[in-house]
């Protein structure tokens, strides 16, 4: 029998309620949001689970969400259900590192609504990302590195996240340039995202920086399981390069396809999303279609997936 894998989504697939009927359903989720609520200071139920425009902007954004994954996932561990790797996309890779021990859940919190905020004010002129679909990896690198050396603007790629998607990510002008470039160069189609930011490149360094202070206090272990990164898509075993890693990560592409490979080559075979939405089962669909995948964002969807690989 392979491996179960619990991965995390991150920033994007967030909606207002999500989480709401684990927090209804027992104690586990509902004590978490009172743990965040304590260490940010924020009416977590009011941000999570009521429409309102905060949700949307990354300094909420990503404490929003994170809160809500590990309400999920504490209470799927407490049903019986345990991962044997995990790993996360972006923001997701704090509860991952959750669910591999790696850091308690008061540090988790404190260190994401930092990272919220330094991402959000890190580059005021905004930026842009874009994703660009039917492209392969190789021509897009080639044609951000291109705009790059030409406009002397920073443009290149933010993930890599399965076969025919990849985001880039840089300054407005560059990337609207590469966008031009990856269609002549034979993209289908180029998709401006709506973000508040460069996310992953190098206009974030600011942003890393302050969040290695952060981590300099945070409390890091030697993973339990098996965590894997999005800066070299490898599992990690030192607490320090966790830390130097996090920081990285920042400005770093998000290696999502090539964790999910490696991952499945070390035996994975069961992937299960734990989190808002379905866009990890998608994408992992277009990785490896021989691989079991499933999605938690509801209880009713815990229920059905406990019973699927119970039996």
């Amino acid at each position: 029998m392979g491996k179960i894998a619990f991965i995390f989504p991150g920033q994007g697939s967030q909606y207002p309620g999500m989480g709401k009927d684990f927090y209804e359903a027992g104690g586990t989720a509902r004590g978490i949001f009172k743990c965040a609520a304590k260490v940010t200071g924020l009416d977590m139920e009011k941000l999570v689970f009521t429409e309102n425009e905060e949700l949307n902007l990354t300094e909420y954004t990503q404490i929003a969400m994170i809160t809500a994954e590990l309400a999920m996932w504490k209470t799927v561990t407490e049903k019986g259900l345990k991962a044997d790797i995990c790993a996360g996309l972006s923001l997701g890779e704090y509860a991952a590192l959750a669910a591999s021990a790696v850091m308690d859940m008061e540090d988790i919190f404190r260190i994401v609504r930092k990272r919220g905020i330094y991402m959000q004010n890190a580059y005021p002129a905004g930026g842009a990302m874009s994703a660009v679909l039917g492209l392969d990896s190789e021509k897009t690198d080639h044609v951000c590195r291109n705009v790059q050396e030409e406009t002397g603007k920073v443009v290149s790629v933010a993930n890599y996240n399965c076969p025919g998607q990849i985001v880039i990510t840089g300054e407005a002008s560059a990337v609207e340039k590469a966008a031009e470039g990856c269609l002549a160069a034979g993209a289908k189609r180029v998709i401006p995202l709506n973000v508040s930011g460069p996310f992953h490149s190098a206009l974030l360094s600011d942003a890393a920086k302050k969040l290695a202070a952060e981590m300099k206090d945070a409390a890091v272990h030697a993973p339990q399981i098996p965590y894997y990164t999005n800066v070299t898509a490898q599992a990690v075993t030192s607490a320090e390069d966790i830390r130097e890693l996090l920081t990285e990560q920042i400005c770093s592409p998000v290696r999502w396809q090539q964790s999910m490979e490696k991952m499945i080559a070390d035996g994975a075979d069961c992937f299960i999303e734990i989190g808002p939405g379905k866009t990890l089962t998608g994408f992992m669909k277009r990785i490896d279609k021989q691989v079991r995948t499933y999605n938690i964002g509801t209880v009713e969807e815990m229920e059905q997936v406990l019973s699927a690989v119970n039996t």
